[in-house]
């Protein structure tokens, strides 16, 4: 890992010198826009839409729209004068319970290396933070900006999350938080029951981007010239029951059954997911038969036909001699 920022942490009169480091990283695979005929690069080029040259960095400032066509243009040096509480400090500002912290505040995450002789007290800091089960708010500027962050201990390391300002959590507005709902005892008893039946303890090396492993599994492929094995599709979820407390109930039946568990009583009573499929089953077996049925009267047609015809012929075979017996039987006339 590489130090993206050096400073000190200030704990009362004790500064501790520390280096930071991202604590996490994204995986997502990341591509770069071709030409689709020849895989050539696409390049961009930044140009004035007022005077249309291309414009270099160096000659690139920052500018506040304030709407009707207007603009205000900031330069280094007006952001160099901002008021930042200390551009190589990260200062502790109190001590309070972590639960108290909402998650939804919390932004980005850095690991936090004691540097040069700074060990000793980075390790009080640490062990006293953890023994008061506590996390430390503190203020640090970076990349020229004052951020809200907390102080806590991960893995024998200190780490530092930052947070977002209260004014940038947006408050919820739906319709729905205003209408009178009402919850049954007995459907929040039995929703009660699906999140026990689903209770588990987590583990995030159990759980895996799919989307990412198969798009890394086409990109190979590519590589080596070899076809794209598809995977087995899903099979699809049913659709949604009418019935809420017919969908909760077949909910933790599934649950209790991937567990192995025995199902519980009535649990062979029908809900709207197996009537739905029992229905299926029932539609099909009369359609069945029938194609059967008539199967079988296609298939015994040409053996009927061929009965038909071997006793037809049969028949004529037989008349010229019984022609002739008759014609020997009668009596002959006298002169």
């Amino acid at each position: 890992m590489r130090a993206i920022w050096k400073g000190a942490v200030s704990f009362g009169l004790v500064s501790i010198g520390v280096k930071l480091y991202s604590a996490t990283e994204e995986k997502d695979i990341r591509f770069h826009q071709v030409h689709r005929a020849d895989g050539g690069r696409i390049r961009y080029k930044r140009t004035c839409q007022v005077c249309g040259e291309e414009v270099t960095y160096d000659d690139i400032a920052k500018g506040y729209d304030l709407g009707g066509g207007e603009m205000v243009i900031l330069t280094d040096e007006d952001f160099a004068e901002l008021p930042l509480t200390s551009s190589r400090a990260i200062d502790v500002l109190e001590f309070v319970p972590a639960e108290q912290v909402d998650p939804i505040l919390y932004n980005k995450a850095y690991f936090l290396e004691p540097e040069g002789s700074a060990t000793k007290p980075y390790v009080l800091l640490r062990d006293a933070l953890a023994d008061s089960e506590r996390v430390a708010i503190v203020k640090v500027a970076l990349r020229q900006r004052e951020q809200l962050a907390t102080l806590r201990v991960r893995e024998g390391v200190l780490l530092l999350n930052t947070m977002l300002w209260p004014d940038e959590v947006r408050t919820p507005d739906f319709g729905f938080l205003d209408e009178d709902l009402k919850v049954r005892p007995p459907e929040l008893a039995m929703a009660s029951s699906l999140i026990d039946s689903m209770a588990g303890t987590f583990e995030p090396d159990a759980f895996t981007d799919d989307y990412r492993a198969a798009l890394q599994e086409v990109i190979d492929a590519k590589v080596e010239g070899r076809e794209v094995v598809q995977p087995e599709e899903e099979e699809a979820a049913p659709a949604a029951a009418v019935d809420l407390m017919a969908a909760l109930k077949a909910s933790v039946e599934r649950a209790r059954a991937a567990r192995g568990e025995e199902p519980a009583r009535g649990a062979g009573e029908p809900t709207p997911i197996s009537a739905a499929r029992s229905a299926k089953k029932a539609a099909k077996a009369p359609a069945k038969k029938a194609a059967e049925k008539k199967a079988a009267a296609k298939k015994a047609e040409p053996a009927k036909k061929a009965a038909a015809k071997k006793t037809a012929e049969k028949k004529a075979a037989k008349a010229p001699a019984k022609k002739a017996a008759a014609k020997k039987a009668a009596p002959r006339k006298t002169a």
